[in-house]
């Protein structure tokens, strides 16, 4: 029987396996190596707290491409929703843990089958995988513990990076005061009340934990820290708008994409339109206009737009939004931008150390520091040992900018000698600077029914498109 490894069980890890569980017709072994997140959640699924909400309509989420309504239809089976009317189901910014619930449980039927004649076992083991080694019929996984896996194909599917560091005085590892991953407890850590609590990031992470402190009733300072001082924006009713990219948009660069970017953002405004339309109606085509650009192009893309990008793109619920800004008009939350040069932890308080756009020094103390920054930007520095031994072994390199692994069409990661891998396959963030747009459910739930068919040698399924009204909501 052929086994297939995944590393990783977040949404892309699990729905690669549930993918091949419903879609092979012949037996497989599905073995699913999870470690540190909740199995069938991940990092955003897993969340235990009902005001973090899902980013998109119900009626966009299904893990499953070809049944764009399942998610949708799961909800209306619970006895939580079986009252709300089926058009404000569908528009519904659902609890991201009951999103949880579903993605587990399509896993769950997958380790568990109450059918007998199921071909395909799914099985998960709990560890930490720290190097994959060439085999004779494949490739052996080794796991933390000692003990090793072997498989015909493996697939990466790990997720996002831990979130970057700072350079600091002194270590921070065991000092009560800081939290260097926001998904680790801090509730435990909090002051009392009066107290402040500076969030070193101003982005969706940095929402979630505002959003608790205010469920809890915590009655202190929060000062969230970031480059550009931006926050992310919130969804929005609008118009369904005509596509605006020339047929020779690939080949225009990103000075060129600027201009006609820009210029449709004008004529939306004269409309008394939000300009974010015209970002939103790019999304069927970013992956293809960021693998047209040159290496130079993507860098300054990255150091000039990725923050207005990912403000405007990766919005939140409107519900979501008015909290915050009701804490920042409350002045419970206050936003200071500039960047981030070192922790200096004091006697009393932590102080996080930065400059200003004008190159002057700015001051912000915390009763407690919470590291809410974007995962590791530079993947050679990742600092972990599955991805360190790969790099050193040559079986994986970095992409042209190092946000992530160099992958073919097929998903295939490509070695340092430029070939692309019989038996090693990659999935999700991992490829955030090969695809850029690679870390939304639409494309992770594409990448893994795909990947699967790819391992199993099946031609594509046809997929319904896209509601194209999660554009403009």
């Amino acid at each position: 029987m052929t086994t297939i490894a995944i590393v990783g069980g977040g949404i892309s890890g699990t729905m690669a396996a549930v993918n091949l569980a419903r879609l092979s017709d012949h037996p497989v072994r599905v073995v699913v190596i999870n470690s540190k997140r909740p199995l069938g959640r991940g990092t955003a699924y897993g969340t235990a707290r009902v005001e973090h909400l899902l980013n998109v309509a119900a009626r966009n989420m299904s893990a499953l491409p070809d049944m764009p309504s399942h998610f949708a239809d799961w909800l209306r089976s619970r006895n939580d929703f079986r009252s709300m009317p089926v058009a404000e189901l569908r528009e519904m910014f659902a609890p991201r843990r009951v999103y949880g619930d579903y993605v587990r449980g399509l896993l769950e039927t997958c380790l568990h089958p109450i059918d007998a004649r199921c071909q395909v076992r799914v099985e998960s083991i709990d560890d930490e995988a720290v190097d994959i080694a060439a085999a004779a019929d494949g490739l052996t996984v080794l796991l933390k513990n000692g003990t090793a896996v072997d498989a015909e194909q493996v697939v990466l599917a790990t997720g996002n990076q831990p979130p970057g560091s700072f350079p600091c005085t002194s270590l921070l590892r065991h000092d009560p005061r800081y939290r260097s991953d926001p998904w680790d407890d801090w509730l435990s850590r909090l002051p009392p009340p009066g107290g402040r609590v500076v969030l070193l990031g101003a982005g969706l992470t940095m929402v979630d934990i505002v959003l608790t402190l205010a469920e809890i009733g915590w009655d202190g300072e929060i000062v969230a820290v970031s480059r550009h001082g931006m926050l992310p924006k919130s969804h929005f009713r609008g118009i369904a708008d005509e596509d605006y990219l020339p047929v020779d948009a690939d080949s225009l660069g990103l000075s060129g994409l600027r201009a006609i970017v820009q210029q449709h953002c004008d004529r939306l405004k004269q409309m008394s339109q939000n300009s974010a339309i015209a970002i939103d109606k790019l999304r069927p085509h970013t992956q293809r206009l960021w693998r047209n650009l040159s290496t130079e192009d993507k860098k300054e893309f990255l150091t000039n737009d990725a923050a207005v990008w990912n403000v405007t793109r990766h919005r939140i619920a409107v519900s979501i939004h008015n909290k915050v800004t009701d804490a920042l008009d409350a002045g419970r939350l206050k936003v200071v931008a500039g960047t981030i040069k070192r922790l200096v932890p004091g006697e009393q308080r932590i102080d996080v150390m930065m400059h200003d756009g004008s190159g002057n020094e700015l001051v912000q103390s915390g009763d407690l520091v919470i590291n809410c920054t974007e995962p590791q930007s530079h993947f050679s520095q990742t600092g972990l040992p599955l991805f360190d031994n790969l790099l050193a072994k040559g079986m994986v390199r970095s992409d042209e900018i190092d946000l992530g692994i160099q992958i073919d069409d097929d998903f295939a990661v490509i070695d340092k000698e430029g070939n692309s891998s019989s038996e090693l396959h990659a999935i999700g963030p991992l490829l955030k600077g090969t695809l850029w747009e690679t870390t939304a459910v639409p494309e992770l739930r594409g990448q893994a029914m795909r990947v699967a068919e790819i391992l199993l040698q099946r031609e594509p399924a046809a997929v319904p498109e896209e509601d194209v009204i999660e554009y403009y909501i």
